[in-house]
């Protein structure tokens, strides 16, 4: 008939191996028996490692303290009054810029507003350059007949 140990945790087997021989059961030599080593003890159980975990927390960007120019005064008036297609693609990157400042993203709020200002200013360059030719145009003709 098989010997039993009793259930009492602070039954020791005994079992100690020999010098040079690794332990088979998974316990230092005379721990407890059906207590796994968890460092030091505290009465009668082993003294549980504290494991703190630290919660997690989403890091939330305001606007940018100095927001950067978004130019959208200047797009609107460029699209409507000189050229359509460059106004269209500046206005386009000037609410870029403004969607970058609010978001806290200077990097891109430069980007945006430095295309939006080269777009506009071209824009603003063609439309006085075409309404300078259609003037001299009107007054070439109008002075030939």
């Amino acid at each position: 008939m098989d010997k039993q140990p009793p259930s009492d945790p602070d039954y020791n087997t005994g079992y100690n191996p020999p010098p040079g021989y690794p332990n088979q059961t998974g316990y230092p030599q005379g721990q407890p028996y059906g207590v796994p080593y968890q460092g030091q003890f505290q009465g009668r159980y082993p003294v549980q490692p504290i494991v703190t975990v630290q919660p997690t927390f989403h890091v939330a960007t305001g606007p940018l303290d100095q927001p950067l120019p978004d130019y959208l005064g200047f797009s609107i008036f460029t699209m409507l009054c000189c050229c359509l297609p460059l106004g269209i693609a500046a206005l386009v990157f000037s609410i870029k810029t403004r969607d970058a400042n609010m978001s806290g993203n200077r990097p891109l709020a430069e980007g945006n507003s430095r295309t939006a200002r080269i777009l506009n200013n071209t824009a603003l360059g063609i439309g006085i350059v075409f309404t300078i030719s259609y003037i001299v145009l009107i007054v070439i003709i109008n002075i030939s007949y």
